[in-house]
Protein backbone atom coordinates (compact mmCIF):
# COMPACT_ATOMS: atom_id res chain seq x y z
CA UNK A 1 0.00 0.00 0.00
CA UNK A 2 2.90 2.59 0.70
CA UNK A 3 4.39 1.92 -2.68
CA UNK A 4 1.14 2.50 -4.46
CA UNK A 5 0.64 6.11 -2.31
CA UNK A 6 4.11 7.04 -3.61
CA UNK A 7 3.55 6.49 -6.67
CA UNK A 8 -0.25 7.86 -7.30
CA UNK A 9 -0.34 10.38 -9.71
CA UNK A 10 -2.60 12.16 -7.02
CA UNK A 11 -0.14 12.48 -4.90
CA UNK A 12 2.08 14.05 -7.29
CA UNK A 13 -0.50 16.21 -8.36
CA UNK A 14 -1.43 17.79 -4.23
CA UNK A 15 2.41 18.14 -4.03
CA UNK A 16 2.27 20.38 -7.08
CA UNK A 17 -0.49 22.30 -6.30
CA UNK A 18 1.41 22.99 -2.64
CA UNK A 19 4.59 23.87 -4.38
CA UNK A 20 3.18 26.12 -6.65
CA UNK A 21 0.93 27.78 -3.89
CA UNK A 22 4.60 29.28 -3.11
CA UNK A 23 5.60 29.88 -6.13
CA UNK A 24 3.70 33.61 -6.63
CA UNK A 25 6.08 34.97 -5.14
CA UNK A 26 6.37 38.00 -7.82
CA UNK A 27 2.34 38.83 -6.67
CA UNK A 28 4.13 39.72 -3.61
CA UNK A 29 5.72 42.92 -5.24
CA UNK A 30 3.10 45.19 -4.41
CA UNK A 31 3.61 44.79 -0.73
CA UNK A 32 7.13 44.48 -0.59
CA UNK A 33 7.63 47.60 -2.47
CA UNK A 34 6.52 50.24 -0.14
CA UNK A 35 8.59 48.73 2.10
CA UNK A 36 11.64 49.05 -0.42
CA UNK A 37 11.14 52.34 -1.23
CA UNK A 38 10.92 53.93 2.46
CA UNK A 39 14.50 51.90 3.52
CA UNK A 40 16.51 52.73 0.50
CA UNK A 41 14.54 55.94 -0.68
CA UNK A 42 13.33 55.27 -4.03
CA UNK A 43 11.25 57.47 -5.83
CA UNK A 44 8.35 55.72 -8.02
CA UNK A 45 10.58 55.57 -11.01
CA UNK A 46 13.39 53.34 -9.20
CA UNK A 47 10.67 51.13 -7.66
CA UNK A 48 9.01 50.47 -11.33
CA UNK A 49 12.77 49.81 -12.52
CA UNK A 50 13.02 47.09 -9.72
CA UNK A 51 9.56 45.55 -10.69
CA UNK A 52 10.18 45.53 -14.30
CA UNK A 53 13.32 43.16 -13.06
CA UNK A 54 11.25 41.16 -11.12
CA UNK A 55 8.74 41.09 -14.25
CA UNK A 56 11.93 39.75 -15.87
CA UNK A 57 13.07 37.30 -13.30
CA UNK A 58 9.51 35.26 -12.84
CA UNK A 59 9.13 35.40 -16.65
CA UNK A 60 12.36 34.12 -18.20
CA UNK A 61 12.59 30.20 -17.93
CA UNK A 62 14.55 29.43 -21.06
CA UNK A 63 16.88 27.78 -18.33
CA UNK A 64 14.38 25.92 -16.43
CA UNK A 65 12.69 24.88 -19.53
CA UNK A 66 15.85 23.79 -21.17
CA UNK A 67 16.97 21.99 -18.04
CA UNK A 68 13.40 20.22 -17.30
CA UNK A 69 14.30 18.04 -20.53
CA UNK A 70 17.67 17.04 -18.97
CA UNK A 71 17.24 16.72 -15.54
CA UNK A 72 14.67 15.07 -13.37
CA UNK A 73 12.15 17.81 -11.44
CA UNK A 74 14.55 17.16 -8.35
CA UNK A 75 17.35 19.05 -9.67
CA UNK A 76 15.20 22.18 -10.27
CA UNK A 77 13.15 22.18 -6.84
CA UNK A 78 16.59 22.19 -5.54
CA UNK A 79 18.24 24.68 -8.02
CA UNK A 80 14.93 27.01 -8.14
CA UNK A 81 15.05 26.74 -3.78
CA UNK A 82 18.92 27.45 -3.53
CA UNK A 83 17.93 30.62 -6.04
CA UNK A 84 15.18 32.18 -3.82
CA UNK A 85 17.18 31.64 -0.56
CA UNK A 86 19.72 33.43 -2.37
CA UNK A 87 17.97 36.51 -4.07
CA UNK A 88 15.30 37.40 -1.32
CA UNK A 89 17.92 36.46 1.70
CA UNK A 90 20.23 39.12 0.14
CA UNK A 91 17.37 41.53 -0.36
CA UNK A 92 16.24 41.15 3.25
CA UNK A 93 19.37 41.75 4.06
CA UNK A 94 19.12 44.89 2.57
CA UNK A 95 15.81 45.85 3.39
CA UNK A 96 16.58 45.18 7.16
CA UNK A 97 19.93 47.47 7.03
CA UNK A 98 22.30 44.14 8.04
CA UNK A 99 24.12 44.60 4.59
CA UNK A 100 24.81 47.86 2.89
CA UNK A 101 22.30 49.00 -0.09
CA UNK A 102 23.62 48.63 -3.37
CA UNK A 103 23.10 50.71 -6.54
CA UNK A 104 20.11 49.80 -8.18
CA UNK A 105 21.40 47.73 -11.03
CA UNK A 106 22.59 45.54 -8.57
CA UNK A 107 19.38 45.79 -6.59
CA UNK A 108 17.82 44.88 -9.96
CA UNK A 109 19.45 41.74 -10.39
CA UNK A 110 19.27 40.63 -6.80
CA UNK A 111 15.57 40.66 -7.68
CA UNK A 112 15.51 39.04 -10.85
CA UNK A 113 17.61 36.12 -9.07
CA UNK A 114 14.98 36.04 -6.43
CA UNK A 115 12.08 36.18 -9.20
CA UNK A 116 13.21 33.83 -11.57
CA UNK A 117 13.18 30.99 -8.89
CA UNK A 118 9.42 30.38 -9.70
CA UNK A 119 10.27 28.84 -13.20
CA UNK A 120 11.79 26.04 -11.89
CA UNK A 121 8.98 25.64 -9.30
CA UNK A 122 6.32 25.97 -12.25
CA UNK A 123 7.89 23.86 -15.05
CA UNK A 124 8.34 21.35 -12.38
CA UNK A 125 4.89 21.36 -11.57
CA UNK A 126 3.33 22.02 -15.02
CA UNK A 127 5.70 19.18 -17.11
CA UNK A 128 5.09 16.28 -14.42
CA UNK A 129 1.38 16.80 -14.00
CA UNK A 130 0.59 17.04 -17.49
CA UNK A 131 2.69 13.89 -18.05
CA UNK A 132 0.36 12.83 -15.09
CA UNK A 133 -2.48 13.70 -16.54
CA UNK A 134 -2.08 13.85 -20.52
CA UNK A 135 -6.29 13.94 -20.74
CA UNK A 136 -7.15 16.36 -18.14
CA UNK A 137 -4.60 19.01 -19.47
CA UNK A 138 -7.71 22.10 -18.82
CA UNK A 139 -8.43 20.88 -15.15
CA UNK A 140 -5.05 20.12 -14.57
CA UNK A 141 -3.35 23.43 -16.12
CA UNK A 142 -6.14 25.59 -14.49
CA UNK A 143 -5.69 24.33 -10.71
CA UNK A 144 -1.94 24.75 -10.64
CA UNK A 145 -2.20 27.87 -12.00
CA UNK A 146 -4.91 29.16 -9.88
CA UNK A 147 -2.53 27.87 -6.63
CA UNK A 148 -0.43 29.88 -7.87
CA UNK A 149 -2.26 33.02 -7.18
CA UNK A 150 -3.00 32.05 -3.47
CA UNK A 151 1.20 32.91 -2.53
CA UNK A 152 0.35 36.11 -1.43
CA UNK A 153 -2.30 35.28 0.80
CA UNK A 154 -0.96 32.90 2.59
CA UNK A 155 2.30 34.11 3.00
CA UNK A 156 0.23 37.48 4.58
CA UNK A 157 -1.64 35.75 6.85
CA UNK A 158 1.67 33.66 8.02
CA UNK A 159 3.45 37.30 8.28
CA UNK A 160 0.37 38.25 10.86
CA UNK A 161 0.58 35.50 12.88
CA UNK A 162 4.42 36.58 13.58
CA UNK A 163 3.31 39.99 14.62
CA UNK A 164 6.63 41.25 14.09
CA UNK A 165 6.97 45.39 14.20
CA UNK A 166 9.39 45.01 11.14
CA UNK A 167 7.85 45.35 7.97
CA UNK A 168 10.94 43.78 6.34
CA UNK A 169 10.36 40.24 7.67
CA UNK A 170 7.89 39.60 4.89
CA UNK A 171 10.28 39.50 2.66
CA UNK A 172 12.87 37.42 5.13
CA UNK A 173 9.63 35.17 4.88
CA UNK A 174 9.11 34.88 1.41
CA UNK A 175 12.80 34.01 0.99
CA UNK A 176 12.66 30.98 3.65
CA UNK A 177 9.25 29.51 2.90
CA UNK A 178 9.23 28.90 -1.14
CA UNK A 179 12.81 27.31 -0.25
CA UNK A 180 11.25 24.77 2.16
CA UNK A 181 8.57 23.76 0.66
CA UNK A 182 10.69 22.62 -2.66
CA UNK A 183 13.04 21.10 -0.77
CA UNK A 184 10.59 19.36 0.89
CA UNK A 185 8.52 17.65 -1.80
CA UNK A 186 11.72 17.21 -4.45
CA UNK A 187 11.44 13.81 -4.35
CA UNK A 188 7.69 14.28 -4.14
CA UNK A 189 7.03 15.41 -7.55
CA UNK A 190 8.08 13.55 -10.49
CA UNK A 191 6.68 11.34 -13.61
CA UNK A 192 4.46 8.12 -12.46
CA UNK A 193 3.08 6.82 -15.55
CA UNK A 194 -0.40 8.59 -14.76
CA UNK A 195 -1.59 7.96 -17.79
CA UNK A 196 -2.33 4.16 -16.78
CA UNK A 197 -3.97 5.50 -13.66
CA UNK A 198 -7.05 6.81 -15.06
CA UNK A 199 -10.00 5.58 -13.22
CA UNK A 200 -13.79 6.40 -13.25
CA UNK A 201 -13.43 8.36 -9.94
CA UNK A 202 -11.18 10.86 -11.65
CA UNK A 203 -13.98 13.51 -11.99
CA UNK A 204 -15.18 13.26 -8.30
CA UNK A 205 -11.83 13.81 -7.44
CA UNK A 206 -11.22 17.36 -9.77
CA UNK A 207 -14.84 18.12 -8.36
CA UNK A 208 -13.70 17.81 -4.83
CA UNK A 209 -10.29 20.09 -5.72
CA UNK A 210 -12.08 22.60 -7.24
CA UNK A 211 -14.47 22.70 -3.99
CA UNK A 212 -11.89 23.14 -2.09
CA UNK A 213 -10.22 26.13 -4.23
CA UNK A 214 -13.94 27.43 -3.74
CA UNK A 215 -13.93 27.20 0.04
CA UNK A 216 -10.16 28.61 0.00
CA UNK A 217 -10.80 31.58 -1.88
CA UNK A 218 -14.11 32.17 0.47
CA UNK A 219 -12.61 31.28 3.90
CA UNK A 220 -9.65 33.99 2.78
CA UNK A 221 -11.70 36.69 1.65
CA UNK A 222 -13.82 36.80 5.30
CA UNK A 223 -10.70 35.96 7.20
CA UNK A 224 -8.79 39.09 5.39
CA UNK A 225 -12.03 40.91 6.22
CA UNK A 226 -12.35 40.57 9.55
CA UNK A 227 -8.66 41.29 10.35
CA UNK A 228 -9.17 44.10 8.10
CA UNK A 229 -12.77 45.66 10.16
CA UNK A 230 -12.98 43.76 13.27
CA UNK A 231 -9.28 43.38 14.57
CA UNK A 232 -9.68 39.96 16.15
CA UNK A 233 -7.66 38.95 19.16
CA UNK A 234 -4.15 37.42 18.20
CA UNK A 235 -6.02 33.83 19.43
CA UNK A 236 -8.42 34.56 16.52
CA UNK A 237 -5.89 35.20 14.01
CA UNK A 238 -4.28 32.06 14.96
CA UNK A 239 -7.35 30.11 14.52
CA UNK A 240 -7.66 31.56 10.98
CA UNK A 241 -4.58 30.61 9.83
CA UNK A 242 -5.10 27.28 11.31
CA UNK A 243 -8.06 26.89 9.17
CA UNK A 244 -6.27 27.79 6.27
CA UNK A 245 -3.60 25.06 6.72
CA UNK A 246 -6.30 22.30 7.06
CA UNK A 247 -7.76 23.42 4.02
CA UNK A 248 -4.75 23.85 1.57
CA UNK A 249 -3.80 20.26 3.41
CA UNK A 250 -7.09 18.81 2.62
CA UNK A 251 -6.47 17.04 -1.20
CA UNK A 252 -4.61 14.90 0.28
CA UNK A 253 -7.35 12.80 1.31
CA UNK A 254 -7.58 12.19 -2.63
CA UNK A 255 -4.65 10.02 -3.18
CA UNK A 256 -5.11 8.15 0.93
CA UNK A 257 -8.40 7.11 -0.36
CA UNK A 258 -7.71 5.77 -3.11
CA UNK A 259 -4.50 3.81 -1.91
CA UNK A 260 -6.98 2.60 1.02
CA UNK A 261 -8.97 1.57 -1.87
CA UNK A 262 -7.94 -0.22 -4.51
CA UNK A 263 -9.96 0.58 -8.14
CA UNK A 264 -9.36 -1.20 -11.50
CA UNK A 265 -7.53 1.52 -13.44
CA UNK A 266 -9.91 2.30 -16.89
CA UNK A 267 -7.41 1.65 -19.16
CA UNK A 268 -10.19 1.07 -21.94
CA UNK A 269 -11.55 4.57 -21.73
CA UNK A 270 -7.97 6.44 -22.66
CA UNK A 271 -7.61 3.96 -24.90
CA UNK A 272 -10.69 4.63 -26.99
CA UNK A 273 -9.41 7.94 -27.57
CA UNK A 274 -6.41 7.30 -29.26
CA UNK A 275 -5.81 5.81 -32.57
CA UNK A 276 -5.31 1.45 -32.26
CA UNK A 277 -1.55 2.11 -33.20
CA UNK A 278 -0.89 4.23 -31.18
CA UNK A 279 -1.89 2.57 -27.97
CA UNK A 280 0.42 -0.01 -28.87
CA UNK A 281 3.11 2.47 -29.61
CA UNK A 282 2.29 3.94 -26.09
CA UNK A 283 2.46 0.91 -24.53
CA UNK A 284 6.28 -0.11 -25.75
CA UNK A 285 7.54 3.36 -25.43
CA UNK A 286 6.54 3.51 -21.90
CA UNK A 287 8.72 0.28 -21.28
CA UNK A 288 11.56 2.25 -23.20
CA UNK A 289 11.03 5.25 -20.40
CA UNK A 290 10.31 7.62 -23.73
CA UNK A 291 7.73 9.16 -21.38
CA UNK A 292 7.27 12.87 -23.02
CA UNK A 293 6.60 10.81 -26.11
CA UNK A 294 4.12 9.04 -24.86
CA UNK A 295 1.99 11.71 -23.29
CA UNK A 296 2.57 13.60 -26.42
CA UNK A 297 0.87 11.43 -28.42
CA UNK A 298 -2.05 10.72 -26.04
CA UNK A 299 -3.02 14.05 -26.16
CA UNK A 300 -2.76 14.09 -29.85
CA UNK A 301 -5.71 12.22 -30.57
CA UNK A 302 -6.40 14.04 -34.11
CA UNK A 303 -2.58 13.90 -35.44
CA UNK A 304 -2.47 11.63 -38.08
CA UNK A 305 0.19 9.23 -38.08
CA UNK A 306 2.25 10.92 -40.63
CA UNK A 307 1.94 14.87 -39.62
CA UNK A 308 5.48 15.59 -38.44
CA UNK A 309 6.59 14.03 -41.84
CA UNK A 310 4.90 16.29 -44.19
CA UNK A 311 6.97 19.58 -45.90
CA UNK A 312 7.03 22.31 -43.16
CA UNK A 313 5.89 23.89 -47.13
CA UNK A 314 2.56 21.96 -46.52
CA UNK A 315 2.24 21.86 -42.71
CA UNK A 316 2.18 25.53 -43.03
CA UNK A 317 -0.63 25.76 -45.23
CA UNK A 318 -2.75 23.27 -42.82
CA UNK A 319 -5.26 25.12 -40.91
CA UNK A 320 -4.08 25.07 -37.15
CA UNK A 321 -6.30 22.42 -35.26
CA UNK A 322 -5.30 19.71 -32.32
CA UNK A 323 -2.26 17.56 -33.39
CA UNK A 324 -0.58 20.30 -35.50
CA UNK A 325 2.78 20.75 -34.09
CA UNK A 326 3.98 24.19 -34.91
CA UNK A 327 7.45 24.71 -34.16
CA UNK A 328 7.65 28.37 -32.45
CA UNK A 329 9.37 29.93 -35.89
CA UNK A 330 6.31 28.33 -37.71
CA UNK A 331 4.03 30.14 -34.83
CA UNK A 332 5.64 33.22 -35.66
CA UNK A 333 4.76 34.02 -39.33
CA UNK A 334 1.08 33.07 -38.08
CA UNK A 335 -1.26 35.97 -37.68
CA UNK A 336 -3.11 34.44 -34.99
CA UNK A 337 0.03 33.82 -32.81
CA UNK A 338 0.78 37.56 -32.64
CA UNK A 339 -3.02 38.43 -32.04
CA UNK A 340 -3.26 36.60 -29.63
CA UNK A 341 0.38 37.45 -28.03
CA UNK A 342 -0.41 41.65 -27.95
CA UNK A 343 -3.62 40.85 -26.90
CA UNK A 344 -2.22 39.06 -23.77
CA UNK A 345 -0.08 42.31 -23.24
CA UNK A 346 -2.73 44.67 -23.20
CA UNK A 347 -4.50 42.91 -20.37
CA UNK A 348 -2.30 40.43 -18.56
CA UNK A 349 0.32 44.01 -18.90
CA UNK A 350 -1.93 45.84 -17.22
CA UNK A 351 -3.39 43.65 -14.73
CA UNK A 352 0.37 43.33 -13.59
CA UNK A 353 0.92 47.36 -13.40
CA UNK A 354 -1.77 47.60 -10.73
CA UNK A 355 -0.74 44.58 -9.06
CA UNK A 356 2.97 45.91 -9.06
CA UNK A 357 2.11 49.96 -7.96
CA UNK A 358 -0.85 47.69 -5.26
CA UNK A 359 1.01 49.53 -2.60
CA UNK A 360 0.88 53.76 -3.68
CA UNK A 361 -2.51 52.98 -5.25
CA UNK A 362 -3.92 51.77 -1.59
CA UNK A 363 -1.70 54.66 -0.13
CA UNK A 364 -2.91 57.30 -2.35
CA UNK A 365 -6.31 56.26 -1.83
CA UNK A 366 -5.92 56.72 2.50
CA UNK A 367 -5.41 53.42 3.14
CA UNK A 368 -2.25 52.89 5.75
CA UNK A 369 -2.13 48.74 5.11
CA UNK A 370 -1.68 47.85 1.74
CA UNK A 371 -1.11 44.03 2.67
CA UNK A 372 -4.85 43.67 2.63
CA UNK A 373 -5.39 44.94 -0.84
CA UNK A 374 -2.45 42.58 -1.80
CA UNK A 375 -3.92 39.63 -0.44
CA UNK A 376 -7.56 40.18 -1.74
CA UNK A 377 -5.57 40.48 -5.34
CA UNK A 378 -4.20 37.47 -4.87
CA UNK A 379 -7.58 35.70 -4.06
CA UNK A 380 -8.99 37.33 -6.83
CA UNK A 381 -6.23 36.23 -8.67
CA UNK A 382 -6.66 32.31 -7.53
CA UNK A 383 -10.16 32.43 -8.71
CA UNK A 384 -9.86 34.23 -11.98
CA UNK A 385 -7.31 31.21 -13.23
CA UNK A 386 -10.07 28.43 -11.72
CA UNK A 387 -12.58 29.92 -13.25
CA UNK A 388 -11.11 30.99 -16.42
CA UNK A 389 -10.32 27.32 -16.86
CA UNK A 390 -13.43 26.26 -16.11
CA UNK A 391 -15.54 28.33 -18.06
CA UNK A 392 -13.72 28.07 -21.42
CA UNK A 393 -13.45 24.73 -21.23
CA UNK A 394 -17.66 24.44 -21.23
CA UNK A 395 -17.22 27.07 -24.25
CA UNK A 396 -15.12 25.05 -25.96
CA UNK A 397 -16.46 21.82 -24.94
CA UNK A 398 -20.09 22.19 -24.98
CA UNK A 399 -20.48 25.04 -27.55
CA UNK A 400 -17.50 24.71 -29.85
CA UNK A 401 -16.55 28.16 -29.83
CA UNK A 402 -13.09 29.55 -29.39
CA UNK A 403 -11.89 29.65 -25.59
CA UNK A 404 -11.14 33.59 -26.35
CA UNK A 405 -14.52 34.26 -25.93
CA UNK A 406 -13.90 34.12 -22.27
CA UNK A 407 -11.26 36.40 -22.77
CA UNK A 408 -13.34 39.01 -23.83
CA UNK A 409 -15.42 38.69 -21.26
CA UNK A 410 -12.32 38.75 -18.56
CA UNK A 411 -10.81 41.74 -20.55
CA UNK A 412 -13.84 44.09 -20.63
CA UNK A 413 -14.28 43.06 -17.02
CA UNK A 414 -10.81 44.53 -16.23
CA UNK A 415 -11.48 47.54 -18.29
CA UNK A 416 -13.99 47.97 -16.06
CA UNK A 417 -11.89 47.56 -12.82
CA UNK A 418 -9.22 50.21 -13.84
CA UNK A 419 -12.17 52.56 -14.75
CA UNK A 420 -13.08 52.70 -10.98
CA UNK A 421 -9.50 52.83 -9.74
CA UNK A 422 -9.62 55.79 -11.89
CA UNK A 423 -12.78 57.36 -10.52
CA UNK A 424 -11.56 56.28 -6.73
CA UNK A 425 -14.94 56.84 -5.29
CA UNK A 426 -15.59 55.25 -1.41
CA UNK A 427 -15.08 51.78 -1.87
CA UNK A 428 -14.14 51.11 -5.36
CA UNK A 429 -10.71 49.95 -4.27
CA UNK A 430 -12.03 46.32 -3.00
CA UNK A 431 -14.55 46.41 -6.48
CA UNK A 432 -11.58 47.51 -8.79
CA UNK A 433 -9.08 45.04 -7.24
CA UNK A 434 -12.06 42.49 -7.16
CA UNK A 435 -12.76 43.08 -11.33
CA UNK A 436 -8.95 43.41 -12.09
CA UNK A 437 -7.84 40.53 -10.29
CA UNK A 438 -10.14 38.00 -11.82
CA UNK A 439 -9.76 39.26 -15.36
CA UNK A 440 -5.61 39.03 -14.93
CA UNK A 441 -6.03 35.41 -13.63
CA UNK A 442 -8.55 34.49 -16.18
CA UNK A 443 -5.69 35.05 -18.94
CA UNK A 444 -3.42 32.73 -17.55
CA UNK A 445 -5.90 29.75 -17.75
CA UNK A 446 -7.41 30.63 -21.21
CA UNK A 447 -4.23 31.60 -23.18
CA UNK A 448 -1.90 28.78 -22.78
CA UNK A 449 -4.88 26.53 -23.12
CA UNK A 450 -5.60 28.10 -26.41
CA UNK A 451 -2.16 27.91 -27.60
CA UNK A 452 -1.75 24.49 -27.23
CA UNK A 453 -5.04 24.03 -28.95
CA UNK A 454 -3.98 25.99 -32.14
CA UNK A 455 -0.75 25.25 -32.02
CA UNK A 456 -0.14 21.77 -30.47
CA UNK A 457 2.09 20.76 -27.78
CA UNK A 458 4.75 19.29 -28.78
CA UNK A 459 6.66 23.03 -28.55
CA UNK A 460 4.29 24.20 -26.42
CA UNK A 461 7.47 24.37 -23.62
CA UNK A 462 8.99 26.91 -26.64
CA UNK A 463 5.81 28.87 -26.76
CA UNK A 464 4.83 29.92 -23.52
CA UNK A 465 7.93 31.05 -22.11
CA UNK A 466 7.46 33.04 -25.16
CA UNK A 467 4.21 33.90 -24.23
CA UNK A 468 4.73 35.18 -20.57
CA UNK A 469 7.62 37.56 -22.17
CA UNK A 470 3.67 39.95 -22.33
CA UNK A 471 3.87 40.28 -18.57
CA UNK A 472 7.46 42.42 -18.41
CA UNK A 473 6.83 43.49 -21.49
CA UNK A 474 3.49 45.45 -20.62
CA UNK A 475 4.68 46.20 -17.28
CA UNK A 476 7.55 48.26 -18.93
CA UNK A 477 5.33 50.05 -20.80
CA UNK A 478 2.60 50.35 -18.48
CA UNK A 479 4.57 50.69 -15.00
CA UNK A 480 7.82 52.25 -16.21
CA UNK A 481 7.05 54.37 -19.19
CA UNK A 482 2.99 55.58 -18.52
CA UNK A 483 2.41 54.71 -14.71
CA UNK A 484 5.18 56.21 -12.70
CA UNK A 485 6.09 59.05 -14.57
CA UNK A 486 2.59 60.73 -14.17
CA UNK A 487 2.32 59.22 -10.78
CA UNK A 488 6.23 61.63 -10.18
CA UNK A 489 4.02 64.32 -12.08
CA UNK A 490 1.50 64.46 -10.10
CA UNK A 491 3.73 64.16 -6.68
CA UNK A 492 6.12 67.03 -7.79
CA UNK A 493 2.99 69.26 -8.39
CA UNK A 494 1.96 67.87 -4.00
CA UNK A 495 5.58 68.52 -2.99
CA UNK A 496 7.12 70.21 -0.35
CA UNK A 497 10.27 71.18 0.24
CA UNK A 498 13.06 69.01 1.59
CA UNK A 499 10.20 65.83 1.33
CA UNK A 500 10.37 62.73 -0.22
CA UNK A 501 8.20 62.48 -3.52
CA UNK A 502 4.87 61.21 -2.57
CA UNK A 503 1.73 61.24 -4.33
CA UNK A 504 -1.93 61.73 -2.36
CA UNK A 505 -5.42 61.18 -3.65
CA UNK A 506 -7.26 60.24 -6.99
CA UNK A 507 -5.41 62.58 -8.98
CA UNK A 508 -2.31 59.89 -8.58
CA UNK A 509 -3.31 57.45 -10.76
CA UNK A 510 -6.44 58.88 -12.59
CA UNK A 511 -5.04 59.28 -15.78
CA UNK A 512 -2.88 56.12 -15.80
CA UNK A 513 -5.42 54.27 -15.24
CA UNK A 514 -8.10 55.37 -17.54
CA UNK A 515 -5.37 54.67 -20.27
CA UNK A 516 -5.07 51.17 -18.69
CA UNK A 517 -8.44 50.87 -19.16
CA UNK A 518 -8.63 51.77 -22.67
CA UNK A 519 -5.79 49.37 -23.64
CA UNK A 520 -7.80 46.47 -22.20
CA UNK A 521 -10.49 47.12 -24.71
CA UNK A 522 -8.35 47.27 -27.18
CA UNK A 523 -7.15 43.68 -26.27
CA UNK A 524 -10.64 42.56 -25.95
CA UNK A 525 -10.67 44.00 -29.56
CA UNK A 526 -7.93 41.78 -30.87
CA UNK A 527 -9.26 38.69 -29.19
CA UNK A 528 -12.79 39.30 -30.79
CA UNK A 529 -10.56 38.89 -34.31
CA UNK A 530 -9.00 35.55 -32.70
CA UNK A 531 -12.56 34.40 -32.35
CA UNK A 532 -13.48 35.38 -35.85
CA UNK A 533 -10.11 33.71 -37.08
CA UNK A 534 -10.45 30.28 -35.32
CA UNK A 535 -14.19 29.83 -34.95
CA UNK A 536 -14.20 27.31 -37.67
CA UNK A 537 -11.18 25.57 -36.10
CA UNK A 538 -12.79 24.91 -32.64
CA UNK A 539 -16.02 23.72 -34.60
CA UNK A 540 -13.77 21.12 -36.08
CA UNK A 541 -11.34 20.48 -33.23
CA UNK A 542 -14.61 20.30 -30.65
CA UNK A 543 -17.44 18.91 -33.27
CA UNK A 544 -16.62 14.87 -32.26
CA UNK A 545 -16.57 15.74 -28.53
CA UNK A 546 -19.99 17.56 -28.17
CA UNK A 547 -21.71 14.79 -30.35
Amino acid sequence: MARAFSSNRWLVFVAAMWVQSMAGTTYMFGAISPVLKARLGYDQRQVAALGVAKNLGGCLGLVAGALSAAQPPWVLLLAGAAQNLLGYGWLWLIAAAKAPALPLWMMCLIIFVGTNSQTYFITVSLVTSIQNFPKSRGPTVGILKGFMGLTSAILTQVYTVMRTPDEATLILLIAVGPSLVAIGLMFVIRPVGGHKQVRPSDKNSFMFIYAVCLLLALYLVGAMLIQDFLEPSYDVVVFLTVILFVLLISPIAIPVILSLTPEKAEHTMEEALLPNQLTGEASTSQEKEDLPEVILSEVEEEKSKDTDSLPPSERRKRRPHRGDNFTLMQAFVKADFWLIWLSLLLGSGSGLTVIDNLGQMSQASGFQNAHIFVSLMSIWNFLGRIGGGYFSEIIVREHTYPRHIALIFAQIVMAAGHFLFAMAWPGTMYIASLLVGLGYGAHWAIVPAAVSELFGIKHFGAMYNFLILANPTGSFIFSGLIVSNLYEYEAEKQAHQHEPLKCEGSACFFVSSLILSVFCLIGAALSLLVVHRTKRVYARLYSSVRT
